[in-house]
């Protein structure tokens, strides 16, 4: 398993290129932007594109997926349904695609992705449809808007709770054992670490 990041688009959100080199396939998680950059990331990884999975329907990480399908016109397209609005989409939600791509995906769903399996964990509070992509057995979580380092997106977009915020970190602290956390924005970072000093998800364990 490798992982590749670009910072894409005016707010440098972290789109990622998860590959199963042994099966040469892979999976594009928040192509936010700048989608010729993307469209080289996949290229030089020799993978074939299975998936692009969307946290959350926000225009920063959505905004490269119908470029990417004139390139790449058989892949799926994965959100969460309450992240999309077929009549108003914009900045906030995101207009499905055509029925040939468009997909949905709920908690405790998996996709395989040759040897690697994606599970989705429904974390809303950033907004209604959120989700964290945890790769079983690797350790690894896919974190979009929901948790960042030291920190945790805001509540304050339509759609955002931050009641729900706190127990959507909560519910992450409580995974076992630690993580590698790959945030939205911003660097890397541990779920011990952000157990540890995290102020928003100590407080979401407090409650």
């Amino acid at each position: 398993m490798t992982i590749q990041t670009l910072q894409v688009g005016p707010i440098m959100t972290n789109c990622y290129l998860l590959c199963d080199e042994d099966a040469k396939v892979c999976a594009l998680i928040d192509p936010g932007d700048d989608a010729a950059r993307v469209e080289k990331l996949v290229e030089q990884s020799g993978c074939a594109l299975r998936y692009i999975l969307l946290t959350h329907g926000h225009f920063d990480h959505t905004s490269a997926v119908r470029p990417l399908l004139e390139r790449y016109p058989d892949v799926p397209v994965y959100i969460h349904r309450k992240d999309t609005a077929a009549d108003r989409g914009g900045d906030l939600l995101f207009t499905p695609v055509g029925e040939k791509n468009q997909r949905y995906y709920q908690e405790g769903d998996t996709l395989p992705l040759g040897g690697l399996t994606i599970r989705v964990l429904e974390t809303p509070g950033h907004s209604e449809g959120s989700v964290c992509l945890l790769v079983e057995g690797q350790h690894v979580l896919f974190a979009g808007d929901t948790l960042f380092r030291c920190s945790c997106g805001r509540c304050d977009f339509p759609g955002g709770d931050y009641r729900k915020m706190l127990a959507s970190l909560a519910r992450l602290a409580s995974l076992e054992g630690d993580y590698r956390v790959l945030p939205g924005h911003d660097r890397e970072t541990t779920m011990d670490y952000e157990r540890r000093v995290n102020p928003y998800m100590r407080q979401g364990t407090a409650r």
